[in-house]
């Protein structure tokens, strides 16, 4: 098994296991500082429950570039993932990383956060 395809074992609702999620950690390290940021919210939030089928619409996101990620994160432009297999779970984890931007008392706005 590669690094690339080691979220391919898991079952779509079966949690992530602290080797995997290790290796997403790492796999989610970006270039700018904004969308690490984001992303490691929410890891702090929802590591521990994390699924596979999370795992794999993060690393559908992830493999976008920095700034097509960070607008999306501030939306400013909508997920096209039409026709990927893990579209639905990608779509799951933007809104988790939008919710994730804000305290529970700020804005609702992603973008409001980050200012």
């Amino acid at each position: 098994m590669t690094d690339e395809d080691f979220l391919q074992h898991g079952e779509r609702a079966a949690r992530l296991n602290e080797r995997d999620l290790s290796k997403l950690r790492w796999r989610c390290r970006r270039g700018l500082l904004e969308n690490d940021l984001f992303v490691e919210r929410f890891f702090a939030r929802h590591a521990e429950q994390l699924t596979y089928g999370q795992a794999r619409g993060l690393r559908v996101l992830m493999d976008l570039s920095d700034n097509d990620l960070l607008d999306l994160l501030l939306g400013r432009t909508a997920l096209r993932a039409d026709g990927h297999p893990d579209a639905d779970d990608a779509q799951t984890v933007l809104g988790l990383l939008r919710a994730g931007a804000a305290p529970a008392d700020a804005p609702a706005s992603a973008e409001a956060a980050v200012r």
